[in-house]
């Protein structure tokens, strides 16, 4: 029995063996396949994750473009809503601050508006007309039932409309009267009177320039020609009589006819004034009419002028005030000003044609802004948008830059060693500091809330509010006041801020979103950002460049392009002067007119003097008759006019680096 049991045993351990190893490849090979699986898994699951993020990111964009699009483009949320949501958090820094926002005077210095969200601003009064017009004309209303036959009260009822007149171009032709030499002349016994030719004398005569002119002169004119070249002449004309200095005659004993010279004017041999050239300048980069309209527009008031003549004129104009006036405010600026607020627009510009004459797309240039504290406003062309460019346009200027965090500014705020070196150009040592824009900070905060309704983004546009609220409080206090104003009750908001921010960044900087970039921003421009604190004439936004920016977003939607690297230069010049003129309150066109009509007699040494920072008072040491008429001498005033800016230095806690 034991042997047969041996032999049944030692025969079943093998299939035994065999069906455990059996068995265990199985499990192995099952084993694999799972991981297999999981592998997939985990690999499908990163995907679904992956399109899940995808599928977020592609409805926030969705979201972000419908509210901009749809509802309202504006970066707006309800204020309200915020205060209620954070009021606690508010309140407490508010206490913090020394402020109580309850209050109608929240400083408790008796001088501050309340701290709202601008409810109080002052409403409308209804319609008004305007009572000082270029004219002005009065119609009688009588009724024929009582007219003669009952008597008229003391005064009339008054009620004033408005009426547009339709001007027109005015042609000016010049009498240059013509001299036979007599024979004293000839002789050489020409009288002293003859040679002490009076600046008063009579050289030159022309019909009136303007409709306004026309009217003091109680004259009128017919209607304008078919083209500018006609010689139909008006059947009321007006007389002016011009004259020449005594540089400008040529010698009295000269043999031969001798004509009277010409006035200097700014296009020697163009048939355009400096008020028709001041007209098609403003209308192009101030109202952002292109040169074709405006042909259209003359051609219709019966005038022909081709827009490839006005494009000419607009690019002699650019190049001569960009080398003399705008030179000048320029050297000016980066010598004295404190602080240069800064950004940059894309442009399109025609293609240099090809020898195959292929066609081309646009290629895209740039255009600069520069606002030099509350002085001058510079718009520079250029083909690149890079760090080169930037460092030319700043060089040699110390103090503070405020822009935007795009990386080009960047070289701006290296120290003299890290800069690029430039061939044939001495190091730029200037000490420049970085000014950050609050309201680039706000922008991703607004996106984050608006798209995502996240809780963080909501509380970080809570606190940038009452922030702004605050500084509207003392916008109008000197730099001194808002810099004592800012430590005692802005600072407390500004510090918590940074504090909240950087916390919420440490849990957020692993998640990829709106959020994420939002509050990297902010960290990552702290001291930018905070910047504004040190000195009371420091901005807290960059929003003053954006405004002078949109004339050139909004002009290229008109012009589409730019005709070639010079038209893009003269356009920034002209555009430079507007810019200025309206931030001094002056008429753009108006001073652009008395610009091209003084600039060909003003001293090379005297430019600043034109600028519009100083133009009301060169205007006022001018001889009124010779500035109002278009053509003509000019005496220029004697001795030069002061120019230079007394800026306090800065401080050096605003300087330190």
């Amino acid at each position: 029995m034991r042997a047969v049991s041996d032999s049944t045993s030692a025969t079943t351990d093998p299939m035994i063996a065999a069906r455990l190893a059996e068995l265990e490849a199985q499990v192995v090979a099952r084993q694999a396949a799972l991981d297999t699986e999981r592998e997939l898994r985990i690999t499908v699951e990163a995907e679904r994750d992956r399109l899940r993020e995808a599928y977020e990111a592609l409805k926030i964009q969705v979201e972000l473009a419908h509210r901009r699009l749809v509802i309202a483009k504006a970066e707006r949320v309800d204020t309200k809503q915020l205060e209620l949501d954070f009021l606690a958090t508010l309140a407490a820094l508010d206490k913090l601050a020394g402020l109580d926002p309850n209050a109608n005077d929240p400083l408790g210095d008796g001088g501050s508006k309340p701290a709202g969200d601008g409810s109080n601003k002052r409403k409308g009064g209804g319609r008004r007309v305007p009572r000082k017009l270029a004219g002005e004309e009065r119609i009688a209303i009588t009724d024929p039932l009582r007219e003669g036959l009952v008597e008229r009260l003391g005064s009339d009822e008054e009620s004033s409309r408005i009426m547009w007149r339709r001007g027109g171009m005015v042609r000016v032709v010049y009498e240059r009267v013509k001299y036979k030499p007599t024979e004293s002349a000839a002789s050489g016994n020409t009288s002293n009177e003859a040679r002490a030719i009076s600046t008063e004398g009579a050289v030159a005569s022309e019909i009136v320039t303007a409709p306004d002119e026309i009217e003091r002169s109680e004259s009128s004119t017919s209607d304008a020609a078919d083209d500018v070249d006609a010689r139909s002449v008006p059947s009321s004309v007006t007389r002016r009589t011009l004259v020449a200095p005594v540089w400008a005659v040529r010698d009295p004993d000269a043999n031969g006819i001798v004509t009277a010279p010409m006035p200097p004017q700014i296009l020697p041999r163009s048939y355009a004034l400096p008020s028709l050239l001041a007209h098609i300048a403003t209308d192009k980069f101030c109202d952002g009419l292109p040169l074709h309209r405006q042909e259209d527009r003359f051609a219709r008031l019966g005038a022909t002028i081709h827009r490839s003549t006005m494009a000419r004129w607009l690019e002699e104009l650019g190049a001569i005030v960009g080398t003399t006036v705008v030179e000048a405010m320029r050297l000016e600026a980066l010598a004295t000003a404190f602080c240069i607020a800064t950004d940059a627009t894309g442009v399109r510009v025609l293609p240099t044609p090809r020898a195959d004459k292929k066609r081309q797309p646009c290629r895209r240039a740039h255009f600069f802004v520069q606002i030099a504290d509350a002085d001058h406003v510079f718009f520079e062309y250029s083909p690149d948008e890079n760090g080169k460019v930037v460092s030319k346009l700043f060089r040699g200027f110390s103090g503070f830059v405020q822009a935007d965090a795009k990386s080009v500014f960047d070289v701006l705020f290296r120290s003299p060693d890290e800069r690029d070196r430039v061939d044939d150009e001495p190091p730029d040592l200037a000490v420049r500091h970085e000014v950050g824009c609050w309201s680039h900070g706000r922008r991703g905060a607004w996106e984050a809330a608006v798209a995502t309704q996240d809780a963080v983004a909501r509380e970080m546009l809570a606190r940038i509010m009452r922030m702004f609220q605050l500084e509207r409080l003392w916008s109008d206090r000197s730099p001194d006041e808002r810099k004592t104003l800012r430590d005692r009750h802005l600072r407390v908001h500004v510090v918590a801020f940074f504090v909240c921010v950087e916390e919420q960044f440490e849990r957020a900087k692993h998640q990829r979103g709106l959020l994420r970039s939002a509050l990297g921003y902010c960290v990552r421009q702290k001291d930018a950002l905070m910047r504004f604190l040190d000195d009371g004439r420091l901005e807290m936004t960059n929003n003053r460049s954006e405004r002078a920016l949109r004339k050139v977003a909004t002009g290229r939607h008109a012009w589409l392009f730019i005709g070639s690297d010079d038209h893009g230069q003269a356009a920034g010049n002209l555009m430079t002067l507007i810019a200025s003129a309206r931030l001094h309150k002056l008429d753009p066109e108006e001073y652009l007119r008395d610009l091209f009509r003084v600039l060909p007699c003003w001293p090379s040494d005297r430019y600043l003097e034109l600028a519009p920072r100083y133009w009301r008072q060169t205007r006022a040491r001018l001889v009124a008759d010779e500035i109002e008429c278009d053509v003509g001498w000019l005496t220029v005033p004697e001795p030069p006019l002061e120019t230079a800016k007394s800026t306090p230095a800065p401080s050096e806690l605003a300087l330190a680096p």
